[in-house]
């Protein structure tokens, strides 16, 4: 049955979502490097979109799967509007650049070069750098229509060149032919030269009937060996930076003599990044498949060819022809590609100040003599991440470790840091006799051979190691410490259910929240769902939400109540707070809700599906924050007729959290920590300084601060307010 209502589409969503990513890099308010910043992390957004996203729609498109949710004709209207879409943001993303960006830097004395305008007392020190750093890592592979197709490695740059014979050259075919030999080096003869780029003789060889027919070649910029960005000598109070390929460009006379250099652009492909492995496979051959097909991630199927706008049409002809690159491939970039580098760009401008970002808090009441441990056993406990330390939650595990009455360490992995503190303390536990059990997805994507390593490194210490479910990922943030008292007797277990990774990184970066717990309840419902990562038993959850267990019934019982308040006259509430909403059967029950007149505050971050606007939704707003933190936790509110009930955990509303993924949810029960959520979530609604709505043409609409009202910067605000209550 066809639904009554309308959404928008996922991907074209979320581009909305990454274009108030680069709007941050308009805030003059904030320090020039964190504007960069923005820039780079926009571009690196845009990468793995176009490696994930966008490819699946390619290969649907091109008939190479097949997908219940899209036609090979949609799949090809999507790409092409996705393309359309990023096209309109780059062409924003190169005048924030240059208009913005660039003059700011040079009103505090930094001078970046962008174009052939090199200063004269500089143009000595680019010549000599070019030949003493990075001329002997420079090797042009020659590029032909005909003969053998060059690799191009994923999301790495190249310079495309262009070349002419010099007209007054003598014996011009066999001058043509030696030159060529001398400056592309041994790669004349064929071979494979560790880059995947392999070439021929037929290839390099000039059509001697017409001398002046051009040469093309491209060349891999060295970034292994050199820096993305140089700095040039200083100036008087100026300091000067200059991109390598923009030296390069500079001395291309050097690498090609005997020849005309007509021209140079920079390109780029990104590369289908995503694994297609037999999700039915067990752990065994689960881990066999990861193996092999991690390592094919970066040969996969060309999902973007990212040119320079300015180069010619015939020039782009013809490396489209010579690469087989399909025309809805092509994505037009500005002059220099890969901006995510920005996020290295030296700060020679030390007087410019960095942005002063919360520091991470420690509880007054867990100084370093306090046990978590009897903290726990009297009260559930509540950290918000980055705002408090994630110390508290490795010092959590240490307590475990050395506390003799641990029986047993379970936890669940996802995401975590190299060489993680996380993983070191459950090795040390497992090495102190407890027994730990580790549940890993390896599924995690982009994660798989960090998740592999990290579980070959436990599984050597003698930590159990259980491995993805057969069709399944397991996306639940949760640890479980179950303790028995020496002499047999019952003493406390502790939960711990979280929105984010156990990963200490990304702690100090995203905005989480996670909950310390000793009530039976929980800790029952805790040890029947890891009883059930081992296949054990299809257990009854009581007090958790699980997805594919009980999560949905309970959600629609929840906004039931919210309907029925709103027909009985008395206010219906809803406030979710999440990262991605996408589900329409929970989109409808919402959109039905709104109807109803409950009212609806929605915090979403990333892709939102649901148009506000309508006349179905007329109740319901969307508030989208970006700011120093990644806004990362998921709570969900639920007026309740003045009691209310808040709730934690790691879905979001999407199809894939909430029917393919094994999720948790805790409800808070104690009241000062619930208040202490809604007033988060009250906080985050009040911003007007890094808010904004997202209306019904999916524009980033900024809310203003009225008139006579304190301004109000959530996640600083909130810190504040944490700050004056941590005693």
């Amino acid at each position: 049955m066809e639904s009554k209502y309308n959404y928008f589409k996922r991907d074209i969503s979320w581009l909305s979502f990454n274009y108030r990513v680069l709007l941050e890099a308009l805030d003059e308010r904030l320090p020039l490097y964190e504007r960069i910043n923005f820039i780079s992390i926009y571009s690196s957004n845009l990468e793995e979109f176009y490696k994930i996203r966008v490819a699946d729609h390619k290969a649907v498109a091109s008939g190479a799967t097949e997908s219940d949710e899209e036609t090979v004709q949609s799949a090809r209207e999507l790409v092409e509007e996705i393309n359309k879409e990023v096209t309109r943001q780059l062409d924003d993303r190169v005048r924030i650049y240059e208009q913005k960006i660039l003059p700011a830097l040079r009103k505090n004395h930094i001078i970046f070069y962008q174009d052939n305008h090199v200063e004269p007392f500089h143009q000595q020190f680019i010549k000599d750098f070019f030949r003493e750093e990075i001329f002997p890592y420079l090797q042009p592979v020659p590029v032909s229509k005909d003969k053998i197709v060059s690799f191009l490695r994923d999301n790495r740059l190249y310079l495309a060149i262009r070349v002419y014979p010099k007209k007054e050259e003598k014996n011009k075919g066999e001058e043509t032919k030696e030159n060529i030999e001398k400056y592309t080096g041994e790669c004349i003869n064929e071979r494979n030269d560790g880059e995947g780029i392999k070439v021929g003789m037929e290839a390099a060889r000039p059509n001697v009937t017409d001398l002046r027919q051009p040469l093309y070649f491209v060349m891999k910029q060295p970034y292994a060996k050199v820096p993305r960005f140089i700095e040039l000598p200083s100036r008087e109070k100026n300091h000067y930076l200059m991109f390598t390929e923009d030296i390069i460009k500079a001395n291309l006379n050097l690498i090609f003599p005997g020849y005309d250099v007509d021209s140079s652009y920079c390109i780029k492909i990104s590369r289908d990044a995503d694994i297609l492995i037999d999700d039915t496979a067990s752990s065994a051959d689960l881990v066999a498949q990861l193996k092999k097909k991690v390592k094919k991630r970066k040969i996969g199927d060309v999902c973007r060819f990212v040119y320079d706008r300015a180069m010619p049409s015939e020039f782009l002809d013809f490396l489209v022809d010579a690469f087989r690159i399909q025309r809805d491939e092509l994505v037009p970039g500005d002059k220099h590609l890969n901006l995510e580098d920005l996020r290295h760009l030296p700060n020679p401008n030390k007087s410019l100040h960095s942005l002063e970002k919360p520091k991470p808090m420690k509880l007054t009441v867990l100084d370093e003599k306090e046990s978590i441990f009897n903290y726990v056993a009297k009260k559930d406990l509540l950290l918000y991440y980055p705002y408090h330390s994630f110390e508290h939650f490795i010092h959590f595990l240490y307590e475990a470790v050395h506390n003799p009455e641990t029986r047993e360490i379970m936890v669940t992995q996802y995401r975590v840091a190299e060489n993680s503190a996380v993983i070191n303390t459950l090795i040390a536990a497992a090495q102190n006799g407890k027994k730990v059990t580790v549940f890993v997805e390896l599924k995690a994507r982009f994660d798989e051979e960090n998740n592999l390593a990290t579980a070959e490194m436990m599984q050597a210490a003698g930590i159990k190691i259980i491995y993805s479910i057969p069709g399944l990922k397991v996306h639940a943030k949760v640890a479980l410490i179950r303790r028995r008292g020496l002499n047999g007797e019952k003493i406390p277990s502790y939960a711990y259910i979280s929105t984010g990774n156990f990963n200490e990184k990304t702690a100090t970066l995203y905005a989480d929240c996670g909950l310390f717990t000793c009530r039976k309840e929980i800790v029952a419902d805790l040890y029947n769902l890891f009883r059930t990562l081992q296949g054990k038993e299809d257990p009854k959850f009581t007090t958790l939400l699980v997805a594919r267990f009980n999560l949905i019934p309970e959600l629609n019982r929840l906004i039931d109540r919210e309907i029925s308040l709103a027909n009985e006259g008395k206010q219906g509430r809803i406030i979710l707070k999440m990262n991605a909403l996408q589900d329409p059967t929970m989109i409808d029950r919402l959109y039905e809700a709104s109807e109803h007149g409950v009212q609806i505050d929605l915090i979403v971050r990333g892709i939102c599906c649901l148009i506000p606007g309508q006349s179905y939704s007329r109740n319901i707003r969307v508030t989208r924050i970006v700011d120093s933190f990644l806004e990362h936790a998921r709570i969900w509110y639920f007026g309740n007729n003045g009691k209310p009930k808040v709730f934690i955990g790691s879905p979001d509303w999407m199809r894939r959290n909430l029917y393919r993924r094994i999720e948790a949810i805790t409800p808070i029960l104690a009241p000062d920590l619930r208040d202490s959520l809604i007033e988060m979530l009250n906080i985050q609604l009040a911003d007007n300084q890094k808010a904004c709505w997202v209306d019904d043409k999916l524009q980033n609409i900024f809310k203003k601060r009225t008139p006579g009202t304190p301004a109000v910067r959530a996640q600083y605000t909130f810190y504040d307010w944490l700050n004056k209550t941590n005693s």
